[in-house]
């Protein structure tokens, strides 16, 4: 008898799919295997677009206010808009707070109520100065496009614990960082790892046509006849077949979502005092809008969505909300009142559920700002030295890792990059990110591409 060629057997198997099906399951979960034990395991990422200023929030200066209005003391690198003023105070005052007396400025006073719960690396730095490469650097580890985003490496290296629903998710709330979709793609990762984008914004649906057009039951057929049509396919496919085996369980994945998206992003469910906590029913819609987004995240990892980062609310500027080139007192202000509660109220409420020490909150943006004015009331672009803070999920709490200079310029102590960022996130999740690759165009890629350490001073 002649042997059987994978495509006959495929069709001629009357369990075969079956099988297969059970073996993209089985692979699925075999990815879970960590590298070693996690601290976490989920993150939440809370991208504040445009670049929070690290020494109107979380890095206090007092030189600056000694110095205000004269000229900047250091040497200067070129800035993005060639329009340096001199040294600029900030307007806010700074409080120490916690057992462990971490200052927090005025403009976050709720998150800072929770200083005990921060992990503050003061000194992060990233090489890019315009935003779109440095948001891609911050979510890609790399700052052209085409490479995969934190979030797919998580899904890649970690598989679902929840099949209905996407392992890497996006809560936009009506905004689009600079760089577009590719800070949340997969790259070359199969296309079930890219970021699943959420409206909750529009008031609509929360993804596109997740209402099935059909019955479930014709739509199951439909399924079932384009998944054998496909897989009659990848036995003359070579080395292609991932392609369509990620196209069918995109598919499998979609059809799953119609059922649990619905509940998932119900929130009428939530108590009065949950939705309070948040600032749901703030008159303030912005914030009410992000209080919704950040609710929702919580929602998310409880149910086993690995990775959730939540975009800022579109309404204070169409591009970059906290790029403040100008008018820096009134615009930070905005914004921070707008986030201020929600997120002080999502630790909170990941505490009270027992869910904060398996899950890492990260707080960001793309750079800082300079300590000196652009213009006469403006901060411009600094890649330098900024701030970033953690929470949970393994992350020592009431902590600050790393120093700026006297103004707050330049990291110069401890010195973290977005690579060892990168890898510390990683570790926190149970993967070695020097092991953690993926085999593309004839070498092994990874996140942080040949570079990054783990910060084991931050890990509690």
């Amino acid at each position: 008898m002649n042997p059987m060629t994978r495509r006959e057997l495929l069709r001629r198997s009357a369990h075969g799919f079956g099988y297969l099906a059970l073996g993209a399951l089985l692979a699925r979960e075999s990815r879970a295997a960590t590298h070693f034990a996690p601290r976490a395991k989920n993150v939440i990422l809370l991208f504040m677009d445009g670049g929070v200023s690290q020494v109107d929030s979380f890095d206090p200066k007092p030189r600056l206010k000694a110095e205000h209005g004269k000229p900047f003391g250091m040497k200067i690198d070129a800035t993005q808009f060639d329009n340096v003023g001199k040294v600029l105070a900030s307007p806010w005052e700074f409080k120490q707070y916690g057992q462990s007396g971490l200052p927090v400025s005025d403009l976050f006073p709720r998150i800072g109520a929770l200083a005990d719960e921060l992990c503050v690396i003061r000194s992060l730095k990233s090489d890019f100065p315009e935003h779109a490469q440095a948001t891609l650097m911050m979510h890609c580890g790399h700052p052209l496009q085409g490479r995969p985003s934190l979030g797919a490496w998580l899904s890649y290296g970690l598989g679902s614990t929840n099949t209905n629903l996407p392992t890497y998710a996006v809560v936009s709330g009506g905004m689009m960082p600079i760089g577009g979709v590719e800070n949340f793609s997969n790259g070359f990762l199969p296309a079930t790892h890219q970021g699943s984008m959420f409206d909750a914004f529009s008031g609509g649906e929360p993804i596109v046509d997740i209402t099935p057009a059909d019955k479930l039951d014709r739509q199951r057929s439909k399924l079932d006849f384009i998944a054998a049509a496909d897989r009659g396919f990848l036995g003359s496919l070579g080395t292609k077949q991932g392609a369509v085996e990620a196209a069918i369980a995109n598919y499998e994945t979609a059809f799953a979502m119609q059922s649990a998206v619905p509940e998932l992003t119900d929130l009428r469910g939530e108590s009065d005092a949950t939705k309070q906590l948040y600032g749901v029913d703030s008159p303030d819609k912005l914030k009410a809008q992000y209080a919704r987004q950040l609710l929702l995240a919580r929602r998310m990892v409880e149910r086993g969505v690995r990775c959730v980062e939540v975009g800022y609310v579109r309404g204070v500027r169409v591009v970059a909300p906290w790029d403040q080139h100008e008018d820096l007192q009134k615009n930070h202000a905005v914004n921070a009142n707008i986030v201020d509660q929600p997120i002080a109220a999502l630790l909170t409420d990941l505490k009270s559920r027992g869910l904060l020490d398996s899950t890492l909150v990260i707080w960001t943006g793309e750079f800082g700002r300079t300590p000196f004015a652009q213009g006469s009331d403006g901060r411009d672009h600094n890649p330098q030295g900024f701030t970033v803070w953690l929470a949970g999920g393994g992350a020592r709490g009431g902590m600050i890792h790393g120093a700026t200079d006297e103004y707050g310029y330049r990291a110069v102590e401890n010195v973290v990059t977005i690579h060892d960022l990168h890898a510390t996130i990683l570790h926190l999740m149970g993967l070695d990110h020097e092991r953690l690759t993926f085999r593309h165009g004839g070498r092994d890629y990874r996140l942080t591409d040949v570079e990054g350490n783990v910060v084991k001073q931050v890990l509690a």
